[in-house]
């Protein structure tokens, strides 16, 4: 027997480019940037002082009920916001009359942001610099009139769950990976299986994230991961050029409403496309390095491909390949977009030259645990839409780089196949394959 078609029925982002399906995809088009200096905190003496903030955004617009979300931090915010435009544009508000116990989430939600001012204050207070140390009922004194406890549970990286499940009432199955910048996509294809089995009908996932905040800016600059190209924002991200030096950090969420084709056929929704393959791997190599070779990536594509049925070397007709498009994780580090290219060499051999490869990172930053999920959305646009999203400020080739990165502007195309991939710190390796939806 067959196992179920899982098809997408609904989708939704808040991002730095825009809060809607369209606005972005039309800056995305467009090639725009979602860059700026940071406003989150006074970022002016850090060696990277810009990000790709979401800016203007209010939950309020897009919840029932904002103040049972009050407590909220700035992940369970954008993963509201996203999840309601994906819960809408399936019909969700309209028909879902059925058991809420059948309808489940796969989240890969990152950790809240922490209460920095307060904490850092109350450890100032406290600290005796005579005896050189903290004086600990002050601290505790001082903990309790500054600090909140809703805050301080907000940081839990399970409590966006917590927030989607009261906004729409869903209580089946419920999870969350934090896999590093593979997570939101981990989700996605873990839900897909959840569904293959029959645990669930519906299954909404995604993912939501910021670290635009002291701790995280900090982290990532220690470990010399992000652009310090500072002059000019927009063109700090630059991903396959010979002159990238690290990505930018974005926030936001991206969240799909995913159920099997059986269910969304009785509830008369429409397909938007079809998830046909999950490939996951780990590298098992080193926390922060990528395994040089590619084998990592290259196994967590060859099992996307394996279950979608597709053989990455046989032609679809005289001038089609295996697939369309490849959206890459792309980041713009020195690594990262040699090794990710010498990965999808290592899976389409000399037919990795004809497949279109862009990274979407360049536009509106890196978004870490939701990255999987925006660019997941963007593949399901690029199908629907015929278009082919660039890479912006790809002015300097990089000559050991040579495949197809969609340079600076976007192309019409025939696009029915796409691959999407997501790799994160620790060696975790995920991608998955969307089609066309076809009866």
């Amino acid at each position: 027997m067959s196992p179920p078609r899982i098809v997408v029925t609904g989708m939704g982002w808040i991002t730095p480019l825009g809060h809607d399906l369209d606005t972005v995809w039309k800056r995305l088009v467009t090639s725009s940037s979602g860059m700026a200096k940071t406003t989150r905190f006074s970022a002016g003496t850090f060696p990277t002082s810009f990000s790709a903030e979401v800016r203007d955004y209010d939950v309020a617009k897009f919840v029932a009920d904002p103040s049972a979300h009050a407590s909220a931090g700035l992940n369970s915010q954008f993963a509201l916001g996203a999840a309601a435009q994906a819960w809408k544009q399936a019909g969700l508000d309209r028909s879902c009359a059925r058991d809420m116990r059948r309808v489940g989430m796969y989240l890969g939600a990152g950790e809240g942001v922490l209460d920095s001012d307060n904490f850092v204050a109350v450890n100032l207070a406290s600290w005796d610099a005579g005896a050189g140390k903290t004086q600990g009922k002050v601290w505790i004194r001082e903990a309790l009139a500054r600090m909140s406890a809703l805050r301080e549970i907000e940081q839990e990286p399970n409590m966006p769950l917590a927030h989607l499940a009261r906004e729409f009432g869903i209580r089946g199955p419920s999870y969350n990976c934090l896999t590093a910048c593979a997570a939101s996509t981990q989700a996605i294809g873990e839900a897909v299986d959840i569904l293959r089995r029959g645990d669930t009908d519906v299954m909404l996932a995604g993912g939501t994230h910021t670290m635009i905040h002291l701790l995280g800016v900090t982290g990532f600059n220690r470990l010399t991961a992000l652009s310090t190209s500072g002059s000019d924002p927009t063109t700090a991200s630059r991903p396959f050029s010979a002159d990238r030096d690290g990505f930018v950090m974005g926030e936001g969420s991206g969240m799909v409403i995913l159920e099997t084709l059986d269910h969304a056929r009785a509830r008369g929704a429409k397909p938007l496309a079809e998830v046909t393959g999950y490939g996951s791997s780990a590298d098992a190599f080193r926390i922060t390095d990528i395994q040089p070779d590619g084998r990592g990536a290259a196994a967590a594509m060859l099992g996307a491909l394996r279950q979608a049925g597709i053989d990455p070397h046989v032609m679809r007709g005289a001038n089609r390949g295996p697939i369309d498009y490849i959206s890459a994780h792309g980041t713009g580090t020195k690594e990262n977009d040699s090794i990710e290219t010498r990965a999808v060499k290592r899976v389409f051999g000399e037919g990795a030259r004809n497949i279109p490869m862009s990274s979407i990172k360049s536009m509106m930053g890196h978004l870490i645990a939701a990255a999987g999920a925006v660019e997941f959305i963007s593949c399901v646009l690029s199908i629907e839409r015929g278009m082919l999203l660039p890479t912006i400020n790809l002015n300097k080739p990089d000559p050991a780089l040579d495949l197809d990165y969609v340079p600076n502007h976007a192309r019409p195309a025939q696009i029915d196949i796409c691959l999407s991939n997501s790799f994160g710190f620790g060696g975790q390796n995920d991608t998955v394959v969307i089609r066309r939806f076809e009866e």
